[in-house]
């Protein structure tokens, strides 16, 4: 073999070896580039497929005529309107407090971004942190109306609750099992404050751009004939109670910055990564439903570097957990996570 190469060599000269070389370097990328398709089971394609783009829901004309079909719709309703069902005024009961569940989750749960609810049929159940276990679709539906609408729960096999859950199911019917769709549930900001989030701006901010829909007491806006709001209370006896998910600043700064002014999109944000840090410990700051869950966070060191109750796993105060400055925490947390791996 090595003859047969030196004789090539002579014959050819080596310049026009190297220009053979280079032709055949090109022809095999070429080769390469073509698609390999098979229809033998068990084989893979090297076809490229396209990246998924974000979530889109569903069609709610595309909604079954059947019994299952009315069921969906009823959760459909229950999630729009949840205080005309399950409010002080309440056709079912009396359990939540005048706030709809589409207050927080936009548009029914199918806003992108806007803590729409994409992912829980593929997701749930899933293990989280905050309860230390894992959580069934009813827990969490439950879990939301004891925070975020300081209620109580319903029964997980009553029609109401079977209802919403087939509205969840059905609205994640196209997500793969296992899979966070693009544009699921809300977005985690880039980056946190180097310095502590500052009321008196987010004040200003406040008064400035959340203040016609919000109130200037925080009040929100009811609807005129009926028993709940249009535009959500943001503190006082009616709002979220103090064990919401939007209690914890980075929730709440992450979710105006990309919803709110009504009419914000993850595209086209009206407010600045400062002012939604700053409203938030604004409008968190303000007097709401006072009500702790101590079984909640049973890992101290997969605590929310942001959630505003001790006791903690580090040093920092409960004030600097609330409103920061973060990154002394959140590095403090790396640097110890480093150590303890690097003690396994």
């Amino acid at each position: 073999m090595r003859r047969v190469l030196f004789d090539l060599i002579e014959k050819m000269g080596l310049s026009r070896l190297i220009l053979f070389s280079l032709l055949l370097v090109v022809l095999l990328f070429v080769v390469m580039q073509i698609p390999y398709k098979t229809s033998r089971p068990g084989t893979f394609s090297l076809v490229p497929r396209e990246k998924p783009g974000p979530w889109q829901a569903p069609d709610t004309s595309s909604i079954p005529k059947t019994a299952e079909g009315d069921l969906v719709r009823y959760g459909r309703k229950l999630i729009a309107k949840t205080a005309d069902y399950l409010g002080p005024r309440g056709k079912v009961s009396h359990v939540a407090n005048a706030m709809n569940c589409q207050n927080c989750h936009i548009d029914a749960g199918a806003k992108l971004y806007g803590n729409n609810f994409s992912g829980v049929a593929s997701l749930y159940p899933m293990f989280r942190p905050r309860s230390g276990k894992v959580e069934s679709i009813e827990f969490r539906i439950n879990d939301c109306l004891m925070r975020s609408m300081n209620g109580q729960p319903i029964d997980s096999t009553s029609l109401e609750m079977r209802a919403i859950v087939a509205y969840l199911k059905w609205i994640g019917k196209d997500v793969p099992k296992g899979t966070k769709p693009i544009g699921s549930g809300t977005v985690e900001l880039p980056y946190v404050l180097m310095r502590a989030a500052d009321t008196l701006t987010g004040k200003i901010v406040y008064a400035g751009k959340c203040q016609t829909c919000h109130g200037k007491k925080g009040e929100g806006i009811m609807f005129a004939d009926s028993g709940s709001f249009v535009y959500p209370p943001l503190w006082g006896p009616q709002s979220y109670n103090t064990g919401a998910g939007l209690y914890r600043l980075g929730r709440f700064a992450a979710y105006v910055k990309y919803t709110m002014p009504l009419g914000a999109t993850y595209e086209n944000s009206h407010l600045t990564y400062e002012e939604a840090w700053d409203v938030a410990a604004f409008v968190n700051s303000q007097p709401r439903p006072h009500k702790v869950f101590s079984q909640d966070w049973p890992d101290l060191k997969k605590k929310a570097f942001d959630y505003p109750y001790g006791p903690y796993a580090d040093k920092f105060s409960e004030k600097q957990h609330k409103y920061g400055p973060f990154g002394p925490i959140l590095m403090a947390r790396d640097s110890a996570n480093k150590k303890g791996n690097a003690g396994k």
